[in-house]
């Protein structure tokens, strides 16, 4: 029976038989491995977010604490609106246990299992990328853009592809004058990259190089124009700044500078005492900058539960931060400059003194304190006016006023010797 002429096209020699077998197992291997490695990352990153969820189990709400006697509770706004005052600094809105851990598991789904979902999908492009063969050996390169001469004008293709092109050879005969065939994974003149991927100038007796004048070199260029360029250093990473730079306070003998080296319980945000704040202090203004205070007006006597006014002027200070107390915001906000002034907030406080010969009980709450923000306030001074509702017994109170930044600590200086922002007054309650 007669063929037909038009059959079908043999596969090539150099991708048939074994290295057909070998290739297809070598791709199911690769897409194993990548298979295995993406399980075992997603595992990984399962429990991670597993265990931080976890942990927002183990949070409790914070009992309530003592708040003081004639301030109105909650939060409400004077100055026709403008000025926001916050009971006790925010101590009587206390979060339940529910929302607590409610915050804690929106915390961990918004940071820790969408940060790690973002790493995974980078670490599998990158696989992606650099997998399936690199473009070396099954495609640009080894196939044939390197080898085949990318230095060198491309020569019309024959008409058989297999046959070198008329008064060519594809190899120069070795030397006994017989010509070599190509080795085996060598295609026509076509070398393999050497390693990093830089495709390698074909050597002598390679290559379609047309031949001499009976030399059997060919139109060669000189020998330094054929050897590979030298691999370049890489360059050197920097020292480590950590292993040469001292600590601020090297040598001063300083106890310690962080809460690794405590027995104390981490501090958590609420108002616990006997922990340890972990939190950074933050940013520092300059000495022009740092925020002052002043009661700028006050009775020096009242009636007992008589209401009165105290004016309050600060400078450099962004009142628009404020983090209630019972709500977990305490001590765990870095201070925070907007062209270069502190934002926060400022605090008035009333308490008895049942001695002015003496420092007073630290414990006790205060007969009346707030909080005040109104987004407001900059580097020229102003002034906020405070209602007391009134005092509710006769004696000698003090009456203060003091910055605060995010986190109700008083706002840093530039300098150890400036006055921090804070003022008192004396107000006497007969009765």
């Amino acid at each position: 029976m007669r063929r037909s002429k038009y059959r079908r096209a043999s596969s090539p020699t150099w991708f048939s038989g074994r290295r057909r077998i070998i290739a297809v197992a070598a791709t199911l291997v690769a897409f194993g491995g990548i298979v295995t490695v993406t399980q075992v990352s997603s595992a990984s990153t399962d429990r991670t977010t597993k265990r931080a969820l976890a942990a927002c189990d183990d949070l409790a709400a914070p009992n309530k604490t003592d708040l003081s006697t004639e301030t109105r509770q909650g939060t409400w706004t004077t100055n026709n609106g403008r000025v926001t005052q916050h009971a006790d600094d925010g101590a009587g809105d206390v979060a339940t246990t529910a929302e607590v851990r409610a915050r804690c598991r929106q915390w961990v789904m918004n940071n820790v299992a969408n940060e790690e979902a973002a790493e995974e999908a980078t670490t599998q492009a990158r696989r992606r990328g650099n997998g399936g063969g690199n473009n070396n050996g099954g495609g640009n390169n080894g196939g044939g853009n390197n080898g085949g001469g990318n230095g060198q004008p491309s020569e019309a293709p024959s008409e058989e592809p297999s046959a070198p092109a008329e008064g060519e050879e594809s190899q120069p005969p070795a030397e006994g004058g017989e010509s070599q065939p190509p080795a085996d994974g060598e295609g026509e003149g076509n070398q393999p990259p050497a390693e990093g991927g830089e495709s390698q100038p074909p050597a002598d007796g390679e290559g379609n190089q047309p031949p001499g004048d009976g030399d059997g070199e060919g139109n060669q260029p000189p020998a330094e124009e054929t050897q590979p360029p030298a691999e370049e250093q890489p360059e050197q990473p920097a020292p480590d700044p950590t292993a040469t730079t001292p600590p601020p306070g090297a040598g001063l003998g300083i106890l310690t500078n962080t809460c690794d080296t405590s027995n104390l319980e981490a501090h958590d945000g609420f108002q616990r005492g006997d922990r340890c704040v972990s939190t950074e202090f933050g940013e520092v203004g300059a000495a022009a900058n740092n925020p002052t205070l002043l009661i700028t007006r006050a009775p020096r006597q009242v009636n007992v539960n008589q209401p009165f006014t105290l004016q309050v002027s600060t400078r450099n200070l962004i009142r628009d931060r404020f983090l209630a107390a019972g709500q977990g915001g305490y001590y765990v906000e870095s201070s925070v400059l907007q062209n270069g002034l502190v934002r926060g907030h400022f605090h008035t406080a009333c308490r008895i003194l049942n001695s002015t010969n003496a420092a007073p009980d630290p414990a006790p709450v205060p007969a009346f304190f707030v909080a005040t923000e109104d987004s407001r306030g900059g580097a020229a001074p102003d002034t906020v006016s405070i209602q007391v509702p009134g005092l509710p017994e006769a004696g000698t109170f003090q009456c203060s006023s003091w910055a605060g930044d995010g986190s109700h600590r008083t706002p840093m200086m530039e300098r150890a010797n400036q006055t921090p922002a804070f003022d008192s007054v004396r107000v006497r309650v007969r009765g």
